[in-house]
């Protein structure tokens, strides 16, 4: 048996030609067998067909029409994204362009791990990562990869000692060697007094400053209950919880302790690319962990998406304190009291796109509750993020470039093949805590010498070059083209929901806020909505998703197929009546 081609290479395309051919032929012909959004028939019945086009897996001779059979009985086996009767879940139809895109990066392979890898590529990232950070935050380009940091040291918003005997940014150390600190407690700013801390306790003979507010470990002391002598900040030395100092023996000779006073120069925002939102809610809160000093508590609203709280478990971090949403959005008010009542480091996690119904907390109130109380802010918009890109309704997101971190999906309101998430941060200095190091990837003469390091740039090692069809869909339709497709889908849903509310048999749950409409048949119970909703999916007739905001249980149509026109609707609003009927009254609708 010949080898058999590869993807890549000078023969790659010659290669690939006649299987695309194969490949488009069987997506066509697998679409027409399913006939719907959905396939027919319900699990079992779906299970059978798979297993009976599959056969056996792993054959003793392999069959050179796999590609096709396969490919035919996946498609048939799908959940279209494009069909305007699938809405169920924040899963969009790709454009195409960004799928053509996704084809060459899988055909050329390269891995985001080391540069060498991924040369090209890597560089693309570094231009689309500061593109995006920057339509976050405003302003500013963050550091490229394989660029040197400044060395990571304390939670930036919050105050920092710079080598040279600076605290800045929140707090200052002046001789007699006091401490002032955003942290510090009475009143902001105000100074200890010498061998005080503000926290809570003493200033103990050692080098660090933990979140509990004593200074203890190890390194010199002034005296009996002081902080080190101006200049002499050594040993083991960190002041953790959002405080200042987290290097090892940085300090000591020239420029001591708070001899002046400066500002703190501002680091640019930043962003990596992540499978989704998932992964970067993970991300956000190990970024917070570390740069409060290994320990934070999350504070989120009962509204907040599942994998912060399973992130938090992860990271072997503290039970989240949940705030309730009655309302569906975080209170200002109840997040306030909890802030008050709960000792730091704290991260809140506020939403903005819930997965429910779509709804934006109120994220300029919630950002200065958490300016107030010296708390790490942390904003999942990967569903509402794709609303930047909308002349019309970026303001939705006012208060979003407040926080130290954000969540984004462009598989969601981007429009992307799974996965396109991205994780921005506001300081890039932030970042430096996932640095590694391996000597086949990023050794250090080689970065010295010019080899970009990569590693830093996410939890995992080997990764696809996913930034190729986020780059080619952002050149390619530029801002006005996105905020058209995003402009689109708010306004069908707009429209839906108008149709719902005046429909007699149906009750709205809310107007949408993005692209997500909460509807039930009047007077159904609970029971009945769901039989409703599975009936259509045994059918293969319409994929609606399920929610209970307000303790019942709604059906959801979330709307991303910006091609879906007002006769769909009506026949999605039609196939839903005629369900009801049926499962309420027992006969078949005409």
């Amino acid at each position: 048996m010949s080898t058999p081609p590869l993807s890549s290479g000078p023969e790659g395309p010659h290669a690939l030609r006649p299987l695309l051919e194969i490949v488009l032929d069987a997506l066509e012909t697998g679409t027409r067998a399913r006939g719907g959004p959905l396939p027919a028939g319900g699990p079992d019945a779906v299970a059978a067909r798979m297993r009976e086009a599959v056969g056996e897996v792993l054959p003793a001779q392999g069959d050179p029409h796999a590609l096709r059979t396969l490919v035919h009985a996946v498609t048939e086996g799908a959940a279209d994204p494009a069909h305007p009767l699938c809405t169920a879940h924040l899963h969009c139809p790709p454009l195409a362009l960004a799928t053509a895109a996704d084809l060459a990066a899988s055909a050329l392979n390269p891995s985001l791990d080391s540069w060498d890898q991924g040369p090209g590529a890597s560089e693309l990232e570094a231009l689309v990562t500061e593109a995006l950070a920057s339509e976050i935050y405003g302003a500013g380009k963050p550091d490229r990869p394989g660029a040197p940091h400044p060395p990571h040291r304390e939670h930036p918003t919050d105050g920092e000692l710079r080598t040279g005997g600076v605290l800045c940014t929140g707090g200052e150390l002046r001789p007699p060697r006091e401490l002032r600190s955003a942290d510090a407690r009475p009143g902001a700013g105000e100074p200890c007094g010498a061998g005080a801390c503000c926290g809570a306790g003493a200033f103990h003979a050692g080098g660090v400053l933990r979140s509990g507010g004593a200074w203890v470990g190890v390194g010199e002391s002034g005296g009996t209950g002081a902080p080190p002598r101006a200049g002499e900040f050594r040993g083991a030395g960190e002041l953790r919880s959002g405080g200042a100092w987290v290097g090892v023996g940085e300090s000591g000779g020239t420029g001591g302790l708070g001899s002046a006073t400066a500002p703190c120069p501002p680091e640019p925002p930043g962003s990596l690319i992540t499978t989704g939102g998932t992964e970067s809610n993970q991300l956000a809160l190990l970024l917070a962990r570390e740069a409060c000093g290994g320990a934070v508590r999350l504070v989120c609203g009962a509204n907040a998406h599942h994998s912060l709280a399973r992130a938090a478990w992860l990271l072997g971090l503290p039970e989240p304190v949940r705030v309730p949403t009655p309302a569906g959005t975080l209170d200002p008010g109840a997040l306030d009291e909890t802030l008050t009542r709960l000792p730091g480091p704290l991260l809140v996690a506020a939403t903005a796109g819930t997965t429910d119904a779509g709804l934006i907390d109120p994220l300029p109130e919630i950002a200065a509750r958490c300016a107030a109380h010296g708390a790490r802010l942390h904003i999942d918009a990967a569903y509402g993020g794709g609303l930047l890109f909308s002349d019309r309704h970026r303001a939705r997101l006012t208060g979003l470039d407040t926080a130290d971190t954000v969540t984004l999906d462009l598989h969601k309101l981007g429009w992307q093949p799974v996965a396109a998430g991205l994780l921005a941060v506001k300081d890039t200095r932030d970042l430096t805590a996932l640095g590694q190091r391996a000597d086949y990837l990023n050794a250090d003469d080689d970065t010295d010498a010019g080899l970009p390091d990569l590693l830093g740039r996410s939890l995992r090692t080997t990764r696809r070059p996913d930034v190729l069809k986020l780059a080619v869909t952002l050149k390619t339709l530029g801002r006005s083209g996105l905020g058209a497709l995003v402009d689109q889908v708010c306004a069908t849903a707009r429209e839906f929901a108008a149709l719902v509310d005046g429909h007699p048999g149906f009750d709205l749950y809310a107007r949408p806020v993005i692209s997500t409409v909460l509807f039930r048949p009047a007077g159904a119970t609970d029971h009945t909505v769901a039989a409703v909703r599975r009936a259509l999916l045994t059918d293969g007739r319409a994929v609606l998703g399920r929610a209970r905001p307000d303790g019942r249980l709604w059906l959801k149509a979330t709307l991303l197929n910006p091609t879906t026109g007002p006769d769909d609707l009506t026949a999605l609003l039609h196939l839903v009546a005629a369900r009801h009927a049926t499962l309420v009254e027992g006969h078949t609708p005409r």
